[in-house]
């Protein structure tokens, strides 16, 4: 919940403000505070009524600021009471406070829900995953690279012929790092606005209003360049044109072709980066707009050994180099996700050996108040038959007395042994085809 407190204490300093009658640095504050309301509706609101909650001190601030922008930029010579209109503070960043931004805001509160809801995509904080945190997929990230960082730190490499990709697909197995390569682009890309949607996001019941979410979204992502937007599971919203699709269906997916890559659309400084299981479902007309098609793998052995040890971390552990390399090595046809949750289990398993042990001994480790302090007395789980062992259980020994035994090769095996691989073999012969035809590995 660190972006809705971060958003509370925004508002908290703008209402003092406000009250302090510093009028500009309230409003900037109000709309600041607002943007993280948004991504904390999206991101971490639990329940529906946890959300209209957000959404009600969304529309309470916006009320607010509208009123003091009002005020700021001369439209009145007094700030008025409660009651009036909203806008956003992405809005705002384009026009700073422009009197025609105002108005048109004012003229259409369509536009101003649609502008509303789009906001709530922008990635406000950075997800903090950076290139080196991604195993493998050396060419994925090269590419990423040219498409994302170069343009932005290097314009002038790219003029004249020599265009940035506008479209970037990644595509593979569940749980091979799409998404994960995604927020290393967000992490990476500091002066780019990193829009993330879902087809929840773009979809809705009522009629014409999907297809004007779609441009609404091009629209901001526009008004903000240098700008990413991350479609998640693009198939759900691009699949292929069909007599069977609905209408509505059928609408988003030429919104879709004309925002990507329409007559009248400029483009420029823009990215659109998709993420699929099913690539060959998606529309062929949508495919091409994707220009480069990454194929994602399964990792290779070098990388998977990389993801053990990256998810163990520092947790404490006797696992050698040349152990690593064994469980890279035994973990083939798994994906990064697959071994993530092996890691995951094998982490439980000290727990589950102090949850068993009959037996402790006393042992010399860190103090649980201070690690760099070696005590005596600590108690660890050990076997009946062991030097010094007392019969007792996990519940008979003080919670700062327990030194937990480490992770072990043995407990990664365990682990190893009981989760499989959640990649078959036919999907993965349906990617490969996919990227002869279409793709590149990535």
């Amino acid at each position: 919940m660190a972006t809705l407190q971060k958003a509370i204490d925004i508002v908290t300093k703008a209402t003092e403000e406000d009250k302090n009658k510093n009028y500009e640095e309230a409003l900037k504050l109000y709309e600041h505070g607002v943007e993280y309301f948004l991504h904390a509706m999206k991101y971490e609101a639990q329940s529906d009524k946890a959300k209209e909650s957000i959404r009600s001190k969304c529309m309470q601030y916006l009320d607010r600021a509208e009123k003091l922008k009002k005020y700021v930029y001369g439209k009145k010579k007094n700030p008025v009471a409660d009651g009036g209109g909203s806008t956003t503070g992405r809005n705002n960043k384009k026009g700073k406070g422009s009197d025609s931004d105002s108005d048109d805001d004012k003229g259409d509160p369509e536009n101003k829900k649609f502008n509303d809801q789009i906001s709530g995509a922008i990635v406000m904080e950075k997800p903090n995953v950076k290139w080196d945190d991604v195993a493998g997929l050396y060419q994925a990230k090269e590419s990423l690279k040219e498409a994302v960082i170069l343009p932005v730190k290097f314009p002038h490499l790219f003029t004249g012929k020599r265009k940035p990709w506008r479209g970037i697909l990644l595509f593979g197995p569940p749980g091979t790092g799409k998404s994960y390569l995604a927020k290393a682009v967000a992490t990476e890309a500091d002066n780019s606005t990193f829009f993330s949607v879902s087809s929840a996001d773009l979809v809705s019941k009522w009629l014409g209003e999907s297809e004007k979410l779609v441009k609404t979204l091009f629209q901001q992502a526009r008004e903000h360049k240098p700008s990413i937007i991350f479609i998640d599971e693009v198939d759900a919203l691009c699949s292929s044109r069909g007599e069977g699709e609905s209408e509505s269906s059928r609408r988003i997916k030429t919104e879709f072709l004309v925002q990507m890559q329409g007559v009248g659309n400029d483009n420029d400084g823009i990215l659109v980066l998709g993420a699929t299981n099913i690539p060959w479902v998606l529309d062929s007309a949508i495919r091409r707009r994707f220009e480069k098609r990454i194929y994602i793998p399964l990792p290779e052995a070098p990388a998977r050994m990389a993801m053990f040890k990256l998810h163990l971390g520092t947790t404490p552990h006797s696992i050698q180099e040349h152990e690593f390399k064994q469980l890279g090595e035994g973990s083939d046809g798994y994906s990064g996700a697959d071994i993530s949750i092996v890691v995951r289990d094998a982490l439980m398993q000290p727990v589950r050996k102090v949850q068993t042990a009959t037996h402790f001994k006393r042992v010399r480790g860190p103090s649980r108040n201070d690690p760099n302090v070696i005590v005596d007395d600590l108690l660890t789980p050990c076997s009946p038959g062991a030097p010094g062992a007392t019969e007792m259980s996990w519940m008979d020994v003080p919670g700062e007395k327990l030194l937990e035994p480490v992770v072990s090769l043995s407990d990664m095996l365990m682990s190893l042994s009981t989760s499989k691989p959640t990649v078959n073999e036919e999907d993965l012969k349906r990617l490969q085809t996919f990227t002869e035809d279409f793709g590149q590995e990535g």
